[in-house]
């Protein structure tokens, strides 16, 4: 039977690099963790939440499963979820997919003979509701991918709905509900919309339905950043006798 040693291997020469370029860093895991987030993300070997974030491990409490659905009847995700509020005190709860999903792609397929599409059926019955729509979209890749961005604001509903974020809010606790989507292909973080923060915020929300027909335009922080940019500029006046080039200098007429 193979013992997969070459992966024991690997775990000893990571730990001895960590420990010799960072001494304390194995006492520090050792303690309580504390994250400051809750990421209910897709099980795709290529989405960790730690490395697309940029983060150390314990800085994020993280959940996954096939397509990041959220079953509300769940007992796993809603225990993670609970604990993540209630003993860790996480303030900010994500859900992120991404590009190109193959639990999403699987649900858009007309093979439903397995356990998954049990599994998936939230997200294959809105695909059915909305057919002729989506169907409408001719590149099977922009369909997929607008489906994977559809599935993500789906789950935020569902959390959002959940009686364990709804007594939060009624606690006051200023739980954020992020909506995000990882593009593999450039590795990009894509905000759709802004978080929900509240049970008025969550109320005042589009119906998935009408987000399905009037979709939100991905954000990354790239483009977030040049929007603020090109806000900051005003208009620029010039003064009276402004020479914008050697004898051109400007003459302001009157009313």
């Amino acid at each position: 039977m193979p013992m997969l040693d070459h992966l024991f291997d690997r775990n000893v020469a990571w730990a001895q690099a960590k420990t010799r370029d960072d001494p304390d860093y194995f006492r520090r895991m050792a303690e309580v963790q504390s994250p400051q987030y809750l990421w209910i993300g897709c099980s795709d070997s290529r989405v960790t939440a730690n490395d697309v974030l940029g983060l150390d491990p314990g800085q994020v409490f993280v959940h996954r499963n096939i397509a990041n659905i959220v079953h509300t009847s769940d007992m796993n995700i809603l225990s993670v979820l609970e604990f993540a509020i209630e003993h860790l005190h996480i303030r900010h709860i994500i859900v992120c997919g991404h590009y190109g999903c193959g639990g999403i792609e699987r649900a858009l397929s007309d093979e439903k003979s397995a356990l998954v599409d049990h599994w998936l059926q939230p997200i294959v019955m809105l695909y059915r509701k909305h057919r002729a729509h989506l169907d409408a979209i001719a590149d099977p890749v922009a369909r997929l991918d607008r489906m994977c961005e559809i599935n993500i604001e789906l789950q935020v509903r569902r959390i959002a709905s959940t009686p364990i974020v709804e007594q939060a809010w009624l606690r006051e606790l200023p739980i954020m509900i992020h909506g995000w989507i990882y593009g593999v292909h450039d590795g990009l973080m894509r905000a759709l919309g802004p978080p929900v923060r509240s049970l008025a915020e969550r109320d005042a929300m589009a119906s998935i339905d009408a987000r399905v027909l009037d979709p939100v335009e991905p954000e990354s922080m790239i483009r977030r950043h040049a929007i603020e940019a090109f806000a900051e500029i005003t208009s620029f006046e010039p003064a009276e006798g402004f020479d914008c080039c050697d004898g051109h200098a400007l003459k302001l007429e009157g009313p």
